[in-house]
């Protein structure tokens, strides 16, 4: 998987946890920092839960095939703030 946008700070597991149940494609995605406090996707808002110091979302994928654009909140800075990303996908990524 390959994130875009941003200044370049911010990671990703890579390769993060894609798993499908049922025709439901689920991301795990774990960023580098624990202060992205939740994330927009396709309209619906995600809260982050903390996992070793990093913020840890499961969202609904409905196309792996086709990039996703999220809004990711990070309150690393003095004030929050929403930063929009693109996540492609690799099909070879997705496990049964």
């Amino acid at each position: 998987m390959q994130l875009e946008g941003g200044s370049g700070k911010a990671k990703i597991q890579n390769p993060s946890e894609l798993t499908v149940n049922k025709g439901i494609y689920t991301l795990t995605l774990t960023w580098n920092s624990k202060n992205y406090d939740y994330i927009i996707s396709d309209g619906i808002k995600y809260i982050a839960a903390i996992n070793d110091g990093k913020s840890t979302f499961n969202i609904p994928i409905q196309d792996i095939t086709k990039p996703l654009k999220i809004i990711a909140d990070t309150v690393a800075m003095s004030v929050p703030h929403e930063i929009e990303y693109t996540l492609t996908f690799k099909v070879a990524d997705a496990k049964n």
